[in-house]
């Protein structure tokens, strides 16, 4: 199975950054790379919340795959997370 280098709350941040920078999403900037390069860790928080919100699967995901791998994999996520 493919993985990613990039870990996944940086992910997260960095399309919740994209979609506030960009002009593909709500920003006005038409190259948002380099802003989006500086301004993701201000999105850490809401990419912890939305992996927290997705720790339990919903009716359909259930039915796709394995409930336990699912919790197990976004746990891990969510151990890493630094203590405030």
């Amino acid at each position: 199975m493919p993985t990613s280098a990039t870990p996944a709350i940086e992910r997260i941040a960095r399309v919740l950054a994209g979609r506030q920078l960009s002009h593909n999403g709500q920003g006005c900037e038409a190259h948002a790379a380099g802003a989006v390069d500086a301004a993701w860790r201000d999105h850490v928080d809401d990419a912890y919340a939305i992996l927290h919100t997705l720790r339990e699967p919903d009716a359909q995901m259930a039915q796709a795959g394995d409930v336990a791998v699912w919790r197990s994999m976004i746990g891990a996520v969510l151990e890493r997370r630094p203590l405030a």
